[in-house]
């Protein structure tokens, strides 16, 4: 059962990040200067989209845990989360690793049985 959950988990992140303006936001959220966060308008800033838009992609990837909100009082900010990013990218790697050592155990099989 915690096996699925976290192919739930992971699943819903890589969701989040497969649309571009979102991997762009998560890209700009990255840097040095968006440590504290940054706020809506500011995120909107020569994006060419309304602020709307911009809220709708940033509760998408809240939900998936990748950013996190803050309201210290009018405006609302997002930072990136880390955590969940390197956690989505660890699952990543182990399915890179199992289809790497399944090539090398099927070119090995293959060898023995003179087919290649």
């Amino acid at each position: 059962m915690a096996v699925h959950a976290d192919v739930e988990v992971v699943a819903k992140i890589f969701a989040a990040l497969g649309n571009s303006t979102r991997l762009t936001l998560v890209k700009r959220l990255a840097t040095v200067e968006t440590f504290g966060g940054q706020s809506i308008s500011e995120l909107a800033e020569d994006t060419g989209l309304s602020r709307q838009a911009i809220t709708k992609h940033l509760e998408v990837l809240a939900d998936a845990g990748i950013v996190s909100r803050m309201k210290p009082g009018r405006a609302t900010y997002f930072e990136l989360k880390s955590e969940p990013v390197s956690h989505a990218m660890g699952a990543l790697a182990v399915v890179v690793k199992q289809r790497l050592r399944a090539e090398q155990e099927l070119k090995v099989l293959l060898r023995r049985n003179g087919l290649r």
